[in-house]
């Protein structure tokens, strides 16, 4: 018996390639690529420095928060504002109704990320009277990536998504009491460290 008798009975090969979760392979290529972030941060990653173990040196450096900026700035847009939505969705806030409307719009985007809901997202954002955690992660939809708006094919700035993700997830921080805010930063970069593993 030939060694191919049997292709035309096996299944199909489902096996999906993994998700890329992150832009770049190594934090040093996004400090290159990205410098914006060097902006907002104090801390530097080595050459060859993993970046889940960038990632674990911020958290355990005096600047923590420097893990939510890292994290903001190196993963991809879809990965990040679902990052971004469950810190804000587990972080215990109460949100008032036009933050769950914008929370809705957010999940809406993560699930079908095409430029409509992209751009019902952004609209939503920029003409939010509030600017909320909820909002700017509206606006992290928005500016994604692809034509800034329907009528103009102008490409959004790479960083401007990574930005408004990064204060998104810090104001929501800000929000929490002194006591119970290195709790709520310790979950959101365990929540981000899921990232990190998945490349």
């Amino acid at each position: 018996m030939a060694p191919n008798d049997h292709v035309s009975n096996a299944e199909p090969d489902k096996t999906q390639p993994p998700v890329a979760a992150l832009r770049f392979g190594s934090p040093y290529e996004l400090y290159v690529q990205m410098p914006h972030v060097s902006q907002l941060t104090l801390h530097r990653p080595q050459e060859t420095e993993r970046a889940v173990d960038f990632l674990y040196r911020l958290r355990a450096s005096t600047t923590p928060e420097e893990a939510v900026t890292y994290t903001s700035f190196a993963a991809v847009p879809k990965m990040g504002v679902w990052w971004g939505y469950e810190c804000l969705r587990l972080s215990g806030d109460s949100l008032t109704p036009a933050d769950r409307q914008m929370m809705e719009l957010v999940a809406n985007w993560t699930q079908y990320p095409d430029n409509e809901n992209r751009y019902r997202a952004m609209k939503a954002a920029l003409y939010a009277p509030v600017l909320t955690p909820a909002t700017y992660l509206g606006l992290a939809v928005g500016w994604s990536g692809g034509p800034i708006a329907p009528n103009d094919p102008a490409g959004v700035p790479p960083h401007r998504g990574p930005r408004a993700l990064n204060t998104a997830v810090l104001s929501c921080l800000a929000r929490s009491d002194l006591q119970s805010r290195p709790i709520r930063l310790a979950r959101f970069i365990d929540q981000a460290a899921v990232l990190f593993h998945v490349n």
